[in-house]
């Protein structure tokens, strides 16, 4: 994929989210069902090794230009992923003269709402292609549980699913 598209691509996504995940459904939209450069198993690896490393939630980006394009793809998702930063310093300043205004506050109420919306209708197919047998069912269930039940950090819980399907794989190994 061209470069300059990939970039524009994920900036669009970046840029139409309020927080790190809320552009999956754009970015699964556009690389995912329109273009087919980036499978959802792709989609999911990218954001799960998005949430296991430090740093901001939106940095899956850059595994998801890697995967659509290798290193430049990644520089792609990288400066897609920095370039808002630039932008919103001067938006700032001109939203500080306006935070009185109660239309202004419902606007943006009611984008969160809809990226709120846009996550959950991203889910479901994410959903759909990493659940392939009850043991992954089981899983995606009780991590969800313990993610919004309890304070365990992301990390621990990809963790612990990574070594229950290395125990489940050595055990169909040995048998």
């Amino acid at each position: 994929m061209n470069f300059f598209v990939l970039y524009l691509l994920l900036l669009k996504a970046t840029l139409t989210s309020f927080s790190g995940l809320s552009s999956v459904p754009v970015i699964h939209e556009d690389l995912v069902l329109h273009r087919q450069v980036l499978t959802e198993t792709q989609l999911n690896t990218a954001v799960a090794a998005g949430r296991t490393g430090p740093g901001p939630l939106g940095l899956y980006v850059v595994s998801v230009g890697y995967m659509v394009s290798g290193i430049p793809g990644a520089i792609a998702g990288y400066l897609a992923t920095i370039t808002p930063a630039f932008l919103v310093i001067p938006l700032l300043r001109l939203l500080a003269s306006r935070t009185s205004d109660q239309r202004l506050r419902s606007a943006i109420r009611a984008i969160l709402l809809a990226a709120a919306g846009l996550i959950v209708s991203a889910t479901i197919p994410l959903g759909k292609a990493s659940v392939v047998d009850w043991l992954t069912g089981v899983v995606a269930v009780a991590s969800a549980l313990l993610l919004a039940l309890t304070q365990v950090e992301t990390l621990w819980v990809i963790a612990g699913s990574a070594v229950l399907g290395a125990m489940v794989a050595a055990a169909s190994l040995l048998r």
